[in-house]
């Protein structure tokens, strides 16, 4: 994991009518249509874009309405605070009046997370399915709008819609991003600034890894040791930190806010030197370990003989179920290299039923695979494009016998790889990944002989071995994943680099707007490069 560790034609018709300036019959003029971002030009591709018809001006008088319910109030608010400081305009949201921006439920069709946006002269309307999709149906119109929408500060505008239809649902359920706040410990507020960049790309699950050698970064109530001792280091040997219960339900309702869910990691039974220096019965020997602070792997594991273990997990999985409401509970599982196989089974085997117990669906790293997935298990597969056939076989047997699959490879969107050999931050293990990279594969055809069906998203790890700020985050995760999110949410038929690396190269204003410092890839025509 760490060290060893509607179609492609028409969104580039759309790219094409964007450079000639977006002149349609019937639409404004066209000296005011240049500053309206066609509907083609979004990331994640659409899955369907009829452009056509006048654009919408947002002004002074526009109102957003929403259907009468908590929710969608709740998501017009937050659209309304996305558009006020750069407008500078009221933008009251209410459930009555006329025209406007109307964000309203309906169409069943969509699933729970599609939306459809109408846009022409006399309005914008979304409609989704479910809150979900109203508010990815939100992150589609911020890009269609000019990018100066994004800053904190009055701006001139105008704020010009394109006129047209969009019809859009996400390829795959599980859409992921994940931050290892063990090696290097964030606070909330970089979480939260992280949830809020993930929202923009219609990623819907920050995975957090929140155990490892380096740190215990959640305050558990039987076990306080965890964190006051445990999680008093971080790689390099400066102050770690972790969060309170309250903090972590912080983190978890923020995110619920932005419609992603928190899937919490406690990595086991390797990875576990932080729970083995704090307390010593954890150990086969009875002898605590120091706390660690460098960054090698596999050298650590909890006492699988031992019954304390199973109390520990026990008592573990139980307060992190409690805390989290979503789905899934992540148990790790890699690079258990001091743990011998039968081992690892007879762990996996007695730990797997505790998630069930608790109401959550286990998630592990593709090493689950090498025992036996409990029903309805997640394998998140690292592995690389060389990865032997025999370790890729036994996942996509593990496949088609049921377990679901998580794409993660490593020399395809781990956020911690270098881009080049030349890029400050990062590693460099599994490879060099520049933007191309990361985009220019297939989940759907990734692992031969693995049932499309199994293929249940994608997710893209940010390990901080070298990651100390949140401008390092920043700088490791774009441009690399909204590439990643598209290859979760758009369909297989709009892939294609060329007319991509065109609509991720308009994303960097909007970027800079937010203060967001990237790496400007020389595979990406940037505006004025």
């Amino acid at each position: 994991m760490r060290q060893h560790h509607r179609t492609p034609r028409l969104l580039g018709t759309l790219l094409l009518v964007a450079a000639a300036g977006f002149s349609v019959a019937g639409s404004a003029p066209a000296a005011a249509a240049k500053t309206a971002s066609p509907l083609g030009q979004v990331v994640p591709a659409p899955a369907s874009v009829d452009p056509g018809g006048s654009p919408y001006r947002i002004t002074r008088d526009t109102r957003i309405r929403v259907d009468d319910s908590r929710e969608v109030r709740q998501v017009g608010e937050y659209l309304a605070g996305i558009l006020r400081p750069s407008t500078g305009y009221r933008l009251p949201v209410a459930s009555q009046g006329g025209g406007g921006i109307r964000l309203r439920l309906g169409e069943r069709s969509l699933g729970d997370e599609g939306y459809r946006l109408d846009s022409g002269r006399n309005g914008v309307t979304i409609t989704a399915a479910a809150p979900a999709g109203l508010f990815h149906g939100v992150q589609t119109l911020r890009q269609l709008l000019p990018a100066a929408v994004e800053k904190n500060s009055v701006q001139p505008g105008p704020w010009l819609v394109a006129g047209g239809t969009i019809k859009d649902t996400p390829r795959y359920g599980y859409r992921g991003a994940m931050l290892d706040v063990s090696r290097h410990f964030f606070d909330v507020g970089q979480v939260k600034r992280y949830i809020d960049e993930l929202a923009l790309y219609k990623v819907n699950k920050l995975h957090l890894h929140l155990s490892d050698d380096q740190g215990w970064r959640i305050a558990l109530d039987d076990w306080p040791r965890l964190t006051t001792y445990g999680g008093s280091t971080q790689v390099g040997g400066g102050r770690g930190g972790f969060y309170t219960k309250a903090q972590y339900t912080e983190i978890v309702r923020y995110a619920a806010s932005r419609h992603l869910e928190v899937v919490p990691e406690i990595d086991m039974p390797g990875h576990t030197n932080a729970a083995l220096a704090s307390y010593a019965e954890l150990n086969c020997d009875g002898t605590a370990p120091p706390l660690y602070t460098g960054t090698d792997v596999g050298f650590s594991s909890l006492c699988v003989g031992k019954p304390v273990t199973y109390d520990f997990v026990d008592d573990v999985i139980r307060e992190l179920a409690a805390l989290t409401p979503g789905r899934y509970l992540h148990i790790g599982g890699d690079e258990a290299h001091s743990t011998s196989h039968a081992d690892y089974v007879a762990f996996m085997d007695k730990v797997q039923p505790v998630v069930a117990k608790y109401g959550k669906t286990v998630i592990g790293w593709h090493q689950l695979t090498g025992a036996t997935p409990a029903k309805g298990a997640l394998a998140q597969y690292w592995g690389l494009d060389d990865t032997s056939a025999a370790e890729k076989a036994q996942v996509v047997k593990a496949a088609q016998n049921g377990t679901g699959l998580v794409l993660s490879p490593a020399d395809r969107i781990y956020l911690d790889m270098k881009y080049t050999a030349d890029t400050p931050l990062g590693q460099d293990w599994a490879g060099l990944v520049e933007v191309r990279r990361a985009y220019d594969w297939d989940p759907g055809t990734y692992l031969a002989g693995a049932p499309g069906a199994s293929i249940r998203g994608v997710e893209a790890p940010l390990w901080t071995e070298t990651i100390v700020t949140g401008a390092d985050i920043d700088y490791m995760v774009f441009p690399r994943l909204p590439g990643v999110a598209e290859l979760g949410w758009s369909p297989a038929s709009t892939h294609d680099w060329d007319t991509y690396k065109v609509r991720l190269a308009a994303q960097g204003p909007r970027w800079e707007a937010r203060g967001i410092r990237y790496y400007r890839s020389p595979q990406v025509p940037w505006p004025g490069a």
